[in-house]
């Protein structure tokens, strides 16, 4: 994963200042990497029987969609309000200052399915935590959440236990 690291930009102040913003648009343009990210989480994955992919707004969706194609399975989203066209349920979570919520189709998942949730990074685990209620009130079976950067520092991965939490990169500070 030291190609993945050397092509993480950071960019400071952003989006709002005293924040390090990890920046994977250099890592996804470059197509050797990419394929090496998306081969590990396959390899991470591949014997867990996964039934559905869901790709979290929306640099979710960029690792998600393809993973969803290496494994068989199919592949949903989760949205920020007003962007889904059909009956959907909402989650509601807390950000540092403030609320915000997710949705998700009510016929997005089956009862039983296995599902995988992936993001691009996991940062405090509120977003991914959110999702995982989701796939819970929809009856699914949730397998695991699934980043290709984990800020550790964060503890986003604590939040999210017991659930099983697969990061290719892990940020200790």
């Amino acid at each position: 994963m030291q190609a993945l690291r050397s092509k993480i930009r950071d960019v400071p102040d952003f989006p709002k200042k005293g924040i390090v913003f990890k920046d994977l648009t250099p890592a996804m343009g470059d197509p050797a990497v990419f394929r090496q990210v998306l081969d590990a989480l396959h390899q991470r994955w591949r014997q867990e029987r996964v039934s559905q992919v869901i790709g979290i707004e929306s640099r979710g969706f960029i690792f998600g969609a393809p993973l969803a194609y290496l494994l068989g399975s199919g592949f949903t989203v989760v949205r920020k309000p007003g962007k889904l066209p059909y009956e959907k349920m909402r989650e509601a979570y807390a950000l540092e200052y403030g609320e915000n919520v997710l949705e998700l189709h009510v016929d997005a998942l089956r009862r039983g399915e296995r599902v995988l949730v992936v993001d691009d990074l996991l940062a405090t685990g509120g977003t991914a935590e959110a999702v995982g209620k989701l796939v819970k009130r929809q009856g699914a079976e949730l397998v695991g959440y699934s980043f290709v950067v984990e800020l550790a520092f964060l503890g986003g991965a604590a939040r999210l236990a017991p659930a099983v939490v697969h990061s290719l990169l892990r940020y200790d500070a």
